[in-house]
């Protein structure tokens, strides 16, 4: 079954609930919804890639709470259970990191979060925890309106490999 399929038989709460572990910004998830019926998989995300860009700064920002500190395992396995397995798939490259590196990390979050006013946002799938720890390093030398950017970016990756993970 296609995810087009998959998504125009649900009823639109349980939809609606598959797509906000998707990506957690409600506005996107409301409007993706109201474009039911979806011809096919490329017309479900061309729209849902455009209406992602349509969102403004607060909605974005909304969707990035909907993340875990990225090496925060205990807050992946408390506050964020609705989309635990996902991000623990997506933070694999993190769970066998070194004390040092997770310490690190943690470090790095916090002083992100303190330049930029959200959580690091990067689409970890298939990065160890040292090149995530150098990205975000990286990161921590833009401009604030040019790492929002590249944070919205990066969530976009996100929101489409777990849309791919719904129909698996």
């Amino acid at each position: 079954m296609s995810l087009a399929d998959l998504l125009n038989r649900l009823p639109a709460d349980v939809a609606s609930e598959k797509l906000a572990h998707c990506c957690g910004a409600m506005q996107w998830v409301q409007r993706v919804l109201a474009h039911r019926p979806f011809q096919d998989d490329g017309q479900l995300f061309g729209l849902a890639e455009r209406l992602w860009w349509s969102l403004n700064e607060q909605q974005w920002r909304e969707a990035f709470a909907a993340h875990p500190r990225i090496g925060d395992l205990e807050s992946l396995r408390e506050r964020f259970s609705a989309t635990r397995n996902w991000a623990s798939q997506e933070q694999a490259g993190v769970e066998s990191a070194s004390g040092q590196t997770l310490q690190q990390l943690t470090d790095g979050n916090r002083t992100y979060e303190e330049r930029f006013g959200y959580t690091f946002i990067v689409c970890a799938t298939g990065k160890s925890a040292d090149r995530i720890l150098q990205l975000l390093r990286d990161r921590l030398s833009h401009s604030p309106a040019q790492e929002f950017h590249v944070a919205a970016a990066e969530q976009w990756k996100i929101t489409q490999i777990r849309l791919r993970r719904l129909v698996l």
